[in-house]
């Protein structure tokens, strides 16, 4: 099975300029918890609605500060033609729960995300591994094989 068979194509991107209040209405008004970043056919990171509460909100910062004071500016992808094995070895080797999905040209086509690979892929021990690998504390000073953070 390959990403493009479960990757969702219900993604928006917005601009690095996005306040934090309009990037959390985006999010509440489209069922997103998931917004990547981009600029002049480029992406420049991603926020999700834990990054808006957790680094903006529970810092003090306002509603009207801009999502480039929140996001993760390192963009782990996978292509649309990649197998799901692939991206969840990925996703678990980053501790992370979502990808990016490029398409041949490069270009934002979708999103995948633990839950996508959980509700239709059936492997219980794939996606348990993810989520335990997930739920660990990120460890510093770690080395990690430089071909695990991307697909390709």
């Amino acid at each position: 099975m390959h990403v493009r068979d479960l990757m969702s194509t219900s993604f928006k991107i917005i601009a690095p300029d996005t306040t934090l209040r309009q990037a959390a209405e985006i999010m509440r008004d489209h069922d997103l918890g998931y917004l990547p970043i981009g600029e002049n056919d480029r992406l420049k990171g991603a926020v999700t609605d834990r990054d808006i509460v957790v680094r903006g909100i529970a810092t003090g910062m306002s509603g009207d500060e801009s999502v480039m004071r929140v996001m993760t500016d390192h963009i782990t992808y996978c292509f649309e033609d990649d197998t799901v094995r692939e991206a969840a070895e990925v996703m678990k080797a980053e501790q992370i729960r979502r990808l990016v999905v490029l398409n041949e040209h490069k270009r934002v086509c979708g999103i995948i995300s633990l839950g996508d690979i959980a509700r239709e892929h059936h492997d219980r021990h794939l996606t348990g591994d993810i989520e335990t690998a997930v739920a660990q504390p990120h460890s510093s000073g770690t080395t990690m094989d430089p071909s695990l953070t991307f697909i390709r």
